[in-house]
């Protein structure tokens, strides 16, 4: 990876719907070589996706819950059982391996805060290997433009 191809990075971290031309134009190459790069890129691995930010009114204003989860032990075939099984949950939107007293961060969304107790009993705690779970739910999210 050269200069112009951390360059590309940087701006598609700000602006990943950038057209081939005007990055080819920050960057100082044509849009077709600009192209070339971030398929490399894609390629590589050093891009690993793009995706839309989405308001909560989009997402139908779901709730948030960041749960704490402590495995009964951290033997590599529990920890693998529990992130395996989590993978599949739809209810995660995101998922932390942590160091401190719990072994994992949890970000839940649910459609309401009254939803969580079933998915906190019928699938969290079902969940392989899970000990202990601490809930937290959010008063107010701080938007950021990441």
């Amino acid at each position: 990876m050269d200069r112009i191809d951390r360059k590309i990075l940087a701006i598609l971290a700000e602006e990943s719907r950038l057209t081939g031309e005007l990055l080819g134009e920050r960057v100082g190459l044509s849009p077709s070589a600009a192209h070339r790069r971030v398929k490399a890129l894609e390629e590589s691995g050093a891009i690993l996706g793009y995706r839309a930010r989405l308001s909560r009114a989009a997402r139908g204003n779901p709730s948030t819950v960041f749960v704490q989860v402590t495995l009964t032990d951290q033997r590599q075939a529990t920890m693998l059982a529990f992130e395996d099984a989590l993978a599949r949950t739809e209810q995660v939107a995101e998922a932390y391996l942590m160091s401190g007293p719990s072994d994992y961060l949890v970000k839940v969304l649910v459609p309401d805060s009254d939803s969580y107790e079933r998915i906190h009993r019928e699938i969290l705690s079902a969940l392989p290997g899970v000990h202990r779970l601490v809930s937290q739910f959010t008063i107010r999210t701080l938007e950021s433009d990441e």
